[in-house]
């Protein structure tokens, strides 16, 4: 088939011991974790979690990641992701949700949807996916050069992922080749330019990768 312009190569996500995952859709959670939504200044940890999504662009692999635009707050959210194929789960991996807080915050403020705080390129920092099922409980950690700031465990998510594939299916048909971010604990923070980040769920690859400056 011809098109009016080339168009992109597809974008996909390496997996052990096995051909790429293509990627479809990024469905994220948030809410999921009670002393998260304590930080975020939320009082009721009982909340159905908040859906939302980032497109395709958003995908990165690093070992390098720019410092986004159009923000001064860039916050890490580690999380446990859950990989879709034709017959439900099959892989799962460690991935970082990068939120421009500040934007974020303007938005919540408006009342108005989180794209401009989630929604940005490179926003998605994916590690190797792990063929099988997604472990349940396990330690959820995440440093920045060399400093714990996030340390949780799966067990303390709110809903746990059948819960949440049923929740996100209520409103849309979830397809082969869709990733769900699950949630993140507490200990969100700041990241700078020149940040190294290791990532570690027990169980799956770990993921790492660098800040680097603003692209010009």
């Amino acid at each position: 088939m011809s098109y009016l312009f080339t168009p992109a190569p597809p974008v996909s996500v390496p997996v052990e011991g096995a051909n790429p995952f293509p990627l479809n859709r990024i469905f994220c959670i948030g809410q999921n974790y009670a002393e998260h939504i304590r930080e975020m200044g939320g009082t009721d940890t009982a909340v159905e979690p908040v859906i939302f999504m980032k497109p395709a662009s958003a995908l990165t692999l690093g070992p390098d990641v720019a410092y986004p635009p159009v923000t001064t707050d860039l916050h890490h959210e580690v999380e446990m992701v859950a990989a879709i194929g034709p017959d439900g789960v099959i892989a799962a991996g460690v991935g970082i949700d990068l939120t421009r807080r500040d934007l974020q915050g303007m938005a919540k403020k408006r009342g108005g949807p989180w794209e401009t705080g989630k929604a940005f390129d490179q926003g998605a920092v994916m590690g190797t996916l792990r063929p099988g099922p997604p472990p349940e409980s396990g330690a959820i950690r995440l440093s920045v050069n060399g400093t714990v700031r996030q340390d949780g465990d799966l067990a303390q998510m709110n809903r746990k992922l059948p819960e949440l594939l049923a929740l996100i299916g209520k409103y849309f048909t979830l397809m082969p080749g869709d990733l769900v971010f699950t949630g993140t604990p507490s200990g969100v923070g700041p990241l700078l330019p020149g940040d190294k980040v290791v990532a570690e769920i027990d169980g799956l690859p770990p993921l790492s990768f660098k800040m680097t400056d603003r692209k010009a």
